[in-house]
């Protein structure tokens, strides 16, 4: 079995990809994130039931948020891949608490069940390593790639 770093970062290959063979002069982003913990990969929660599950097995302890990226563009023949890995630390959740957020529906289409840049910012006690990796887009790694490869670039004129 593939490494949860391995297998977050293949999907988001296939995901760029499979956009990439549509568009071949464009440089495209894939990405994907999972939450990691106990050995096991939380994805998005099916119902809230699962929410509820994944919630409390990240109260009070920490997790890994890992975000595979692709960028690639077909015609230019180049591509590369990475994975970026930050810790998060959720607060001790109460039950209301738990029930409450559920109900927002903000939980649904995330994975791990919550989103930081929401209404879950509340059940993160402390973060090591990259916030817009936890978001969904690890957006300093990506931003160092395009300018290395002179996709983007910083011009301006002093006045």
């Amino acid at each position: 079995m593939a490494s949860p770093e391995s297998f977050v970062r293949i999907l988001a290959e296939n995901k760029a990809r499979d956009i990439a063979a549509q568009y071949p002069d464009s440089w495209i982003i894939g990405a994907d994130t999972i939450v990691f913990i106990d050995g096991r990969i939380l994805g998005k929660p099916r119902s809230k039931s699962q929410a509820r599950t994944m919630l409390r097995s990240l109260s009070g302890r920490t997790h890994q948020v890992l975000t595979g990226y692709c960028i690639c563009c077909e015609n230019k023949k180049r591509s590369f891949s990475d994975t970026v890995k930050t810790d998060v630390k959720f607060k001790t959740l109460t039950n209301e608490e738990i029930n409450w957020y559920i109900h927002t529906d903000e939980p649904f289409d995330k994975a791990g069940s919550y989103a930081i840049q929401g209404l879950g910012t509340f059940l993160v006690k402390s973060i090591n390593g990259s916030y817009t990796n936890v978001v969904g887009l690890p957006v300093c790694e990506v931003i160092e790639y395009l300018i290395r490869e002179g996709v983007v670039g910083f011009n301006f004129h002093d006045s």
